[in-house]
């Protein structure tokens, strides 16, 4: 008999979701990892940044507080203090995975994993000292780490783990290569702060996987943050100078170079598979990813593959719906949630968040759309709060209503979007939506502003 029916490599969102849902499953279950518990998202990613984001928001909001009557004097950000409370909310989040891992009777394998055979995995322990692990099942949930592009200097750059393993980084001026999520994050952050910041997007705008409006809005309130934007920008190459760090950019108006003292390079992450398989077990893959089949099974019997290993979408709440998903498939019960619905969550100001269809999406497929819309400059929350220009946009089918897509930008959106989420899974039209009543004065009115357009529109057409 193998030692575990299940043995998780990993014990990020994915991992550990999965692990605790097959133990309810009563499948005896272990997890081996060589890090910190909680993954790259409790102690690298989703977490700290946030935590980074709500402490720069809060100075930010002092530091402009005479619009509202507020006026502070002395006013200062110590940057270490920042990141210790963000090591103190990561490690709490981590010790928690450990309890609740404990509670459910899962080991907790600490060292690093190589599958040796279809069944069998060799953990070298913190001591260099190895052990070997039998499984009927071996799931890989190992994340992935940033990328570094083939530019000439980018040793010279750091990237979010650089940033987010540190003491507490200041700069006074600072480039961030790649206007993604978590470009576009960390120039949130340091702008707050006071930084002089350059974002450098090779593609035409921000957040050029995401509805092209969202990007562009984006834009304009990071500009009033005091952000410069590069977009169309290629970077050729990272030199040292007297004063610090110079950065080539190829533009549509020739190369320019942009001095600053620090240098960010967020242009994605590469699944972490180094050194995973033995030599001569390879399963076959798609570029970077492993290849799996609908139960997440790669071409090695017997493994298995979640998340940032196996899927393009880098999200902890895609990983963990994967991981879920998986053991209740592993234990033979229907699998109840779709996992093409994936909410998309930045946490700029104000939030984004987007699910499901974009208006280019349906286009590219052919799909007919009407497109309700709601700026939210008479919102009396936004009115309260001025977050900047918000607004909300939902999707639906032209010919028969249902609901594709949504794209909010505007304080709480993250908070928001996964009624359109199960509004969408459940195939459900504006109409149906609009049956509740929303609380006033809150954002959600905006909502069903948007919905109640969207609804005169399909009535036209």
């Amino acid at each position: 008999m193998a030692d575990y029916q299940l043995l998780v490599i990993g014990a990020g969102p994915g991992g550990y979701t999965a692990a605790l849902r097959a133990a309810k499953h009563g499948l005896k279950t272990a997890v081996v990892e060589a890090r910190e518990t909680g993954g790259a998202c409790l102690n690298r990613g989703c977490v700290p940044t946030k935590t980074l984001l709500h402490a720069s928001e809060l100075y930010h909001a002092a530091r402009e507080g005479a619009a509202f009557g507020i006026h502070a004097e002395g006013l200062r950000a110590d940057i270490g203090e920042i990141f210790a409370h963000k090591r103190e909310v990561s490690r709490t989040l981590s010790q928690g995975v450990e309890s609740l891992l404990k509670a459910a009777k899962i080991p907790l394998l600490r060292g690093r994993a190589q599958i040796s055979a279809p069944h069998e995995v060799t953990i070298t322990g913190p001591e260099g000292e190895k052990s070997v692990c039998t499984a009927d099942a071996i799931l890989i949930a190992v994340g992935a780490a940033p990328v570094r592009p083939p530019i000439p200097g980018i040793e010279l750059a750091l990237d979010s783990d650089d940033i987010l393993e540190s003491d507490g980084k200041m700069f006074r001026s600072l480039v961030i290569i790649g206007g993604g999520v978590i470009g576009v994050e960390f120039a949130c952050f340091y702008a707050d702060l006071g930084v002089d910041v350059t974002v450098v997007e090779a593609l035409d705008r921000l957040l050029p996987n995401m509805d092209r409006e969202l990007g562009q809005n984006l834009a304009m309130q990071l500009k009033k943050q005091g952000v410069r934007v590069l977009a169309n920008a290629r970077v050729q190459r990272i030199e040292e100078t007297e004063d610090g760090l110079s950065v080539s950019c190829e533009t549509k108006g020739g190369v320019e170079a942009v001095a600053a003292e620090g240098v960010i390079c967020a242009v994605g992450r590469r699944p972490c598979l180094e050194g995973l398989f033995a030599e001569g077990l390879q399963p076959e893959k798609e570029g970077p990813l492993l290849r799996v089949d609908g139960r997440f099974e790669t071409s090695i019997p017997g493994v298995y593959a979640i998340g940032d290993a196996a899927c393009q979408v880098q999200f902890a709440h895609m990983a963990a719906a994967q991981g879920e998903a998986f053991a209740d498939l592993l234990a033979g019960c229907e699998e109840k949630r779709d996992l093409s619905l994936v909410p998309n969550c930045i946490h700029c100001r104000p939030e984004i968040a987007a699910v499901g269809l974009s208006e280019a999406e349906a286009k590219a497929a052919g799909i007919p759309v009407k497109v309700g819309k709601c700026v939210m400059g008479g919102n009396a929350r936004t009115l309260v709060l001025n977050p900047g220009r918000s607004f909300m946009k939902v999707l639906a089918h032209a010919g028969t209503g249902e609901l594709l897509g949504a794209q909010l930008m505007c304080p709480n959106a993250s908070d928001m979007i996964s009624q359109i989420s199960e509004a969408i899974a459940n195939h459900m039209n504006p109409r149906q939506l609009l049956r509740a009543m929303r609380p006033h004065p809150s954002f959600e009115e905006a909502l069903g502003d948007a919905l109640s357009d969207l609804c005169n529109k399909l009535n036209k057409s």
